[in-house]
């Protein structure tokens, strides 16, 4: 098996074959983040892993697309916990020229009426039928600019507003710029994965403006843009909306009704992000049905689809997996659907694919941590971004009632991981909580906190527990893919029924919901309905009855695994966005 390392290596070789071939792409797709490789850190969480499992499917599937980024110099952060396990950030130190190649491409952005040179960096997704997808990296950190600008890609998510809104503008206007610059004038579609990219439609405006050799914008201007745009909101939460104060909007963009950005498209006296990209596109989705209702909630206006998301199957089936499905069901990797046949896999197969990487995550838990990890104790994994909405602690909001369970019915064990935004002060709480109250709860039950959740530790996890846990607060779950994950590992999901959950649910044969009300509802009430599967459904199935919980886990990849894919989803965009 290569490494990680080699895999990279191996795919900088592709980076500038190819030549004109990518520049017979139609779709041009922009996220801000873009989860490439855990040694890339050119991504924070499940936007970025999303956004990078979509390419590498339309990569399998032929999609002529190319993607647009930032490079993220410094990263997300590199996580540290201190002695009082409070969080702290540090930059991560990566070497760019190691993974990416310099397309030699520069050009000049204006932005707070000066000239900022953006240069753009190259990393091929190859995909198994050998089809390149091209992903250009903007970076602002070159001589010619000043100090400020030249950090203006350096961090993810991090600044004020006026850093941010400077690099939406390299990403949105700068992004198309680029792809225009390197010779890609035969796109017809620009896909939005989420509103950090809307400033591309001013850009388009501009050109279409220019175009037609006039100084105004005109409505058909507007219907011209439109048809070429497609976006996709991923959060019902409002912080996950950027919004900019027009004065810094101003100062930022110069003349915004020079850029085609006036009044009407602007909301309530802001440039709202998520508006602007709503605004102006022919094609909008929310990333699960659920999603998409309360989507259509926040936004009436606007006519909202659905296509619920995936995962890149390939990427997120372990190694003992692969080398199962490859034994029991050959072509899986081109055909995902095919994964249903894994109804005929039988127990014990499933048992040593399945103990082979337990006891992997296993070993890493107690390396990392020391905290003495039992490979036959029923084990729960919970990874998420640490956020006070996700309520990583909700199974410990009664801890005598959870002792009570692993004493009377069943050993159990619980797993975390996730990084809470510097900015963050609830998210950094809540792992503090859960690390103190893991030590209280021991030797009753172990719990571990792994910290840095990355790519890589994603795969193991997902992949290695019993049982996901997933615990939102409805209805601000999107989506959610670490389950689609664990699925395709045949691990259950132990989750709120919200975000793709209420699709993939079935109850007892794909996993266990969690009964919840919506927002205002009780913790303690919503503590008490998991403590409830948990003892009367999860832990004695897993000790008691073996088979019927390998059974389950058949159903997770048959059913969840073949479904929840972004082979799946891709080829939806292309019926429903790309080419209808």
């Amino acid at each position: 098996m290569r490494s990680p390392i080699a895999i990279l290596k191996s795919c900088l070789r592709h980076q500038l074959q190819g030549d004109n071939v990518e520049r017979k792409a139609r779709i041009a797709y922009f996220s801000m983040e873009i989860g490439l490789h855990a040694e890339l850190p050119t991504y924070a969480g499940g936007l970025g892993v999303l956004a990078g499992d979509t390419i590498r499917s339309a990569a399998d599937l032929g999609v002529p697309m190319v993607a647009v980024t930032l490079l993220h110099r410094h990263g997300y952060f590199y996580q540290r916990l201190d002695q009082n396990d409070w969080q702290s950030e540090e930059p991560v130190n990566w070497h760019v020229e190691e993974f990416l190649v310099d397309s030699k491409l520069q050009i000049p952005l204006t932005i707070e009426g000066r000239q900022v040179l953006i240069r753009a960096w190259q990393f091929n997704v190859v995909g198994n039928g050998g089809h390149t997808i091209p992903i250009f990296l903007l970076d602002a950190d070159m001589a010619e600019n000043s100090e400020w600008d030249r950090t203006l890609t350096d961090c993810l998510y991090g600044g004020d507003d006026r850093y941010r809104l400077c690099q939406e503008v390299i990403l949105g206007i700068g992004g198309v710029r680029v792809l225009r610059a390197l010779g890609y004038t035969k796109l017809t579609r620009f896909h939005m994965n989420e509103g950090h990219a809307a400033l591309l439609t001013m850009e388009l405006l501009r050109e279409q403006r220019t175009a037609e050799k006039r100084d105004n914008f005109v409505p058909s201007d507007i219907e011209a843009v439109r048809r070429q745009c497609v976006f996709t909101t991923h959060t019902p939460v409002p912080a996950g909306h950027d919004q900019f104060d027009l004065e810094l909007a101003d100062q930022v963009l110069g003349d915004r009704q020079a850029c085609g950005v006036n009044d009407p498209i602007c909301h309530a006296n802001r440039l709202n992000m998520t508006y602007l990209a709503l605004s102006l596109s022919h094609y909008i989705n929310g990333v699960a049905k659920r999603h998409a209702d309360v989507t259509r909630h926040m936004f009436a206006d606007y006519k909202i689809d659905a296509i619920t998301n995936g995962v890149h199957a390939a990427t997120w089936v372990s190694e003992p997996f692969s080398r199962l499905f490859d034994r029991r069901i050959p072509g899986w990797r081109q055909d995902n659907f095919s994964l249903r046949y894994a109804l005929s896999i039988s127990n014990e197969e499933l048992r040593q694919a399945h103990q082979e990487v337990k006891r992997q995550l296993i070993e890493y838990i107690n390396h990392e941590t020391n905290a003495g990890f039992d490979t036959e104790v029923l084990t729960l994994g919970f990874g998420r971004r640490a956020a006070a909405y996700k309520r990583g602690d909700l199974v410990f909001k009664n801890v005598d009632r959870l002792r009570q369970i692993s004493s009377s019915i069943g050993k159990i064990q619980f797993v975390f991981a996730g990084k809470a935004h510097p900015r963050d002060e609830a998210g950094k709480l809540l792992i503090q909580q859960i690390i103190q109250t893991g030590r209280k709860l021991s030797p009753d039950i172990l719990v571990a906190f792994l910290p840095n959740f990355d790519m890589d530790l994603a795969r193991l996890m997902t992949a290695g527990v019993d049982v996901w846990l997933n615990t939102p607060q409805p209805p601000l779950e999107a989506s959610g893919t670490s389950g689609m994950k664990a699925a395709l590992n045949g691990v259950p999901s132990l989750s709120i029924l919200d975000g793709w959950w209420i699709e993939g649910c079935i109850e007892g044969i794909t996993g266990w919901g969690i009964a919840s009300s919506e927002l205002g509802a009780s913790n303690e009430k919503d503590a008490e309905s998991i403590y409830r599967v948990l003892e009367q459904s999860v832990v004695p199935t897993f000790y008691q009855s073996r088979t019927r919980f390998q059974d389950i886990m058949r159903h997770c990849i048959a059913l969840n695994g073949s479904f929840f894919n972004t082979q799946r989803m891709v080829q939806q965009y292309v019926l429903k966005a790309y080419f209808e």
